[in-house]
């Protein structure tokens, strides 16, 4: 069987810092994808400058358009069409990945089954403590530090914690399941996703949009939504967030499961009237 090959897509906005620190870890990964689509939901000529300069020995692709508000699906939807490869891993440009990230993906994808883990959110001393380590010896820290961790505010710690895959652990964190995706850590092959016509780009607003959305579309056609919690960790890298209420992407998610469009009107291909 050939090797199955991967795009891996990162969704931006502004933030280069951290994507510098994403990018400088990359070389650790133990599999490495075969191109990295910098998804930007905006047109910052500081991001376009960073990374026409910036160097790696990986195929990297930068797509972005008119900064006209929260539009990560519509970036996203734009990221799959250009995607080359068979199978297709979302993170988000505050996100460095534990060393095996890629390789468990990889190890466990299906065509019929979509991949989702969660991710540490780091705090403050210890995002910057990644942003001027090498990411092997930051994993070390993970479990003896723990409590250095936490003190400095750490949340989700638990995601932290990464378990080797093996048979034995893949049916035990398999078994335990999951119920939702975060877009900052799913895979799938490009087919799932074309599928569902891709991200619903009504939701105009953070979240729901960009993981919620997505669960019940890819059940509705048959899909199983499958843990990857501790196989593939990550490390969100601590910044300010602002709150943005639910309640209107409720109310539209609540509309569209009524009318059971697993297939979204509103997405790579655009078929509501």
């Amino acid at each position: 069987m050939d090797q199955i090959t991967i795009s891996l897509i990162i969704s931006v906005y502004k933030n280069i810092k951290d994507l510098k620190v994403i990018l400088d870890n990359l070389h650790y990964q133990t599999h490495l994808p075969d191109e990295i689509i910098i998804s930007e939901d905006g047109n910052s000529s500081e991001m376009k400058l960073f990374i026409e300069n910036y160097s790696i020995d990986i195929p990297l692709v930068h797509l972005s358009q008119e900064d006209k508000g929260w539009q990560k699906n519509k970036a996203l939807n734009n990221a799959i069409i250009k995607a080359k490869y068979e199978y297709l891993i979302f993170i988000d440009g505050d996100c460095v990945l534990h060393t095996k990230f890629i390789q468990n993906h990889l190890l466990l994808s299906n065509p019929q089954h979509i991949l989702a883990g969660k991710r540490v959110k780091l705090g403050p001393t210890y995002s910057e403590k990644l942003s001027n380590i090498k990411l092997p010896e930051f994993q070390k820290k993970i479990i003896p530090e723990a409590r250095k961790l936490l003190k400095d505010n750490a949340t989700f710690y638990e995601e932290a914690i990464y378990i080797p895959l093996n048979p034995l652990t893949k049916i035990i964190i398999q078994k335990l399941g999951i119920s939702s995706i975060k877009g900052c850590n799913f895979s799938c092959y490009k087919t799932a996703i074309l599928a569902i016509n891709g991200f619903d780009e009504d939701y105009i607003k953070p979240a729901i949009g960009e993981d919620h959305d997505l669960v019940w579309r890819f059940e509705g056609l048959g899909y199983k939504i499958v843990s990857i919690k501790h196989f593939a960790v990550q490390y969100h890298l601590y910044h300010k967030e602002n709150w943005s209420s639910q309640e209107e992407n409720l109310i539209l998610l609540k509309q569209k499961q009524k009318a059971k469009t697993f297939i979204c009107l509103n997405g790579i291909k655009k078929t509501h009237s």
